[in-house]
């Protein structure tokens, strides 16, 4: 049977299910607030209502319950929290806050929201998570913070990068969006920095739409939190008193509607997270013995919960470029995505208002397009890093083993992609 590419019958015809992970529970309380007509319980004024209304409270003392934590701060989205997090840090005009180039652009353009500017060290080879020991040739007198993704789902090396905040005075933020539940060493991946961002978009395992949530153990961080998302500076001399006069409020109020949803969501996330590992180690069982793939690496000491589930191409064993491989599965019914994100500093944004000095050695502003800057997040975007996305539920281990099928047949058929490759070369290409 020949690829499906070149018009043989696929592996798969129909659609994986949808991300669909609601029920009568969020349709109950959804409700509720409809009939209550409190679709937002916040007011910027010196009542209780400046911290909201009673789901988003719901959601918070759920969150402080769920994460053992004593202090959590709703907002209206992940990429709000992140940037109340790096001003809540104190990180303002000439300071300098370390993260990953291998993530999502909020994790690094919170940074810009404050002035400051970001300085991108490379990351794990296996882990994809920053490398501690990068980190600290980056720390200067201007650094104030370090942002740490947890990416893919699992944990970043926190408690390296935990004793380097401590070291050298840093604040530690866990921007933790894809790695809800996962245990670092026991504890939950979110709760070891000083503060640890959630996101409940429609992408996350647990999903609201739009939503974000904070989590710390410090209560003046906390406080400073809901300063800064409800217009702090109206209330600021009641309940900041005068070491917070200087602190800037936003409007990054969560909704009723949104918090709603999200309470529920919270209490599925366990039941959610086991069924993505579930999923991810039948497929890691399966693709074992493919030795032109590379399972995903669970960090030692951690749970991974698979917001995405990520395969290393090995294209000495293939022939044929990682693009042509994903083109192929996709022709057989499986989606897969070539690499994550490129590099943040080949972002226009960045490369003006980034720093280069953390891998190059020197101190001029300005972030050049150049594969040096961050090699091991080139090579894992460029050529190494294989996606995919169905490791949820509602899908099954039947699902999973169409992938493995598509894989496996994919690559009895390599020498034939391969030809088909350099004829397009060779022609049309040229």
């Amino acid at each position: 049977m020949g690829l499906a590419l070149f018009g043989g019958d696929p592996v798969r015809r129909r659609p994986f299910p949808p991300h669909d992970t609601f029920d009568e529970e969020e349709r109950k309380n959804v409700l509720a607030v409809l009939d209550s007509g409190l679709l937002s319980g916040f007011v910027a004024k010196d009542t209780e209502e400046f911290l909201g209304g009673p789901q988003v409270l719901a959601l918070e003392e759920r969150f402080c319950r769920r994460f053992g934590v004593p202090h959590a701060v709703a907002f209206n989205s992940g990429t709000s929290a992140l940037h109340a997090c790096i001003a809540a840090a104190g990180v303002g005009l000439g300071d300098e806050v370390i993260t990953s180039p291998y993530t999502m652009s909020a994790s690094a353009s919170c940074i810009l929201m404050q002035q400051a500017t970001p300085v991108f060290a490379d990351v794990e080879e296996r882990m994809f998570c920053l490398d501690p020991v990068l980190v600290e040739k980056a720390i200067t007198s201007r650094t104030k913070a370090i942002i740490a993704v947890n990416l893919f789902g699992q944990p970043a090396a926190l408690q390296p990068l935990k004793d380097l905040a401590l070291r050298h005075g840093l604040v530690l933020i866990e921007d933790n969006a894809q790695s809800p539940g996962a245990l670092y060493r026991g504890r939950p991946s979110g709760t070891i920095g000083h503060m640890g961002m959630f996101s409940f978009n429609r992408h996350k395992t647990m999903q609201c739409g739009e939503g974000g949530l904070v989590v710390t153990g410090d209560p003046r961080l906390a406080l400073r939190l809901q300063l800064i998302r409800n217009h702090g500076e109206t209330v600021v001399e009641t309940r900041g008193g005068e070491v917070f006069f200087d602190t800037l409020g936003w409007n990054y109020r969560m909704t009723e509607l949104q918090a709603a949803v999200a309470v529920a969501q919270v209490g599925k996330l366990d039941r959610l997270n086991e069924w993505r590992i579930r999923l991810a180690d039948h497929l890691s069982a399966r693709l074992r013995d493919c030795d032109y793939l590379e399972t995903p690496e669970v960090r030692e000491g951690c749970t991974h919960v698979y917001y995405t589930y990520v395969l290393r191409f090995q294209a000495d064993r293939w022939g044929v470029p990682r693009e042509s491989v994903v083109q192929a599965l996709a022709a057989e019914g499986i989606p897969a995505g070539n690499g994550y994100v490129k590099p943040l500093y080949h972002l226009p944004l960045f490369r003006r208002r980034a720093t280069k000095r953390s891998s190059v050695g020197n101190e001029d502003g300005g972030m050049p397009q150049t594969r040096e800057i961050c090699p091991t997040a080139e090579r894992l975007h460029r050529s190494e890093v294989l996606t995919t996305n169905i490791v949820r539920f509602p899908a099954t281990t039947e699902d999973m083993d169409d992938l493995v099928a598509a894989v496996e047949k994919v690559f009895a058929h390599r020498r034939e992609l391969a030809e088909k490759e350099s004829l397009i070369l060779g022609g049309t290409r040229r």
